[in-house]
């Protein structure tokens, strides 16, 4: 994930804590919606299994099958967009983003939900005897994709009354975390993050198609917190507002902090950008420092970054939104 070094792009101490008061709300009002932290703890560890998804290996085209295959068990259209993009060397790098629609295209609400299911090849922010070292990405990935997964496996069980009035589109990004390691400080190319969302939203047919969209990115790890980014409250404040206090009536405003954080480029940035396009990164920042968790890029990405009940909140959360 990024720096895209995830790129913090507003240095400061991320100019974070304390630019919006918390705000307290009542928790009884909004019904808990259907959503399984056990199944989705079931997907995460499936993908460890493979091991590490870079792309390229043998892994990461197990994974590319098996996301496929659950995605079109669950009732969705599922397509693999393939392409080349450029990486941090100028080398042409495989892509290949897996595109899930679940409802038809007659709704007039469509709803975009993604995540990325690369790993990283390098540990660069571990120990120099692990730099060349993939990272398990049990958070930095797994997490985010295994909540999706649970989100359509939960709309495939839904009456089609319930799910009738929103279309929703699930995409997986590959290639996110290629991007050019912390160690090789004389290469500095731009745009070498978010490979695959990059060639997703430069396809002009999909203009247009959405009201709004999440991004998830390392929302599974135990005390995770979750603050208003800045590029999504520029791109999409009401969304933002509207996710925020979703969760605090779902009880979970200990988790999604009522406090804004600085700029991360993150794969929603690109999309937004492009396709003009209100959507906004869920993503866990360090209450303390504002920046990345300490096992970021780390050999320490591993399950034990994984908590249930983390997952079981923000799938509620993403739910409620549906």
């Amino acid at each position: 994930m990024r720096a895209r070094y995830y790129i913090l792009l507003a240095l400061a101490a991320l100019a974070m804590l304390g630019c919006g008061g918390k705000t307290t709300h009542t928790t009884t009002e909004m019904a808990r919606p259907a959503f399984s932290g056990d199944s989705a703890y079931s997907y995460v560890v499936k993908q460890l299994d493979f091991g590490a998804r870079v792309p390229g290996t043998e892994a990461h085209d197990s994974c590319v099958q098996w996301l496929t295959a659950q995605l079109e068990r669950f009732g969705a259209e599922v397509e693999v967009q393939e392409g080349v993009m450029l990486d941090y060397a100028g080398e042409k790098q495989r892509v290949r983003n897996i595109v899930a629609r679940i409802g038809e295209d007659s709704l007039a609400k469509r709803i975009l939900l993604c995540a990325h299911f690369d790993s990283r090849p390098w540990c660069d922010e571990d120990e120099e005897a692990a730099w060349y070292q993939p990272v398990p990405a049990a958070n930095d990935g797994a997490g985010g994709v295994a909540v999706l997964l649970e989100v359509a496996r939960q709309i495939s069980l839904m009456t089609n009354d319930k799910r009738r009035t929103t279309g929703v589109d699930i995409v997986l990004f590959d290639c996110e975390d290629m991007g050019t390691p912390s160690f090789l400080k004389e290469i500095d190319r731009q745009d070498t993050w978010c490979l695959g969302s990059q060639l997703w939203a430069r396809d002009a047919s999909l203009r247009g198609r959405y009201e709004w969209g999440i991004l998830l990115d390392m929302i599974g790890a135990p005390g995770a917190t979750f603050f208003r980014e800045y590029y999504s409250e520029q791109m999409a404040s009401p969304y933002v507002q509207k996710v925020w206090k979703s969760a605090a009536e779902l009880g979970y405003e200990h988790i999604f902090r009522n406090e804004q954080a600085g700029a991360i480029i993150d794969d929603h940035y690109y999309v937004g950008q492009a396709l003009n396009l209100p959507i906004i990164d869920i993503i866990h920042l360090d209450e303390h420092t504002g920046t990345f968790p300490r096992w970021w890029h780390t050999q320490q990405d591993d399950i034990q970054q994984i908590d249930r009940a983390t997952l079981q909140a923000v799938g509620e959360v993403v739910m409620s939104q549906l």
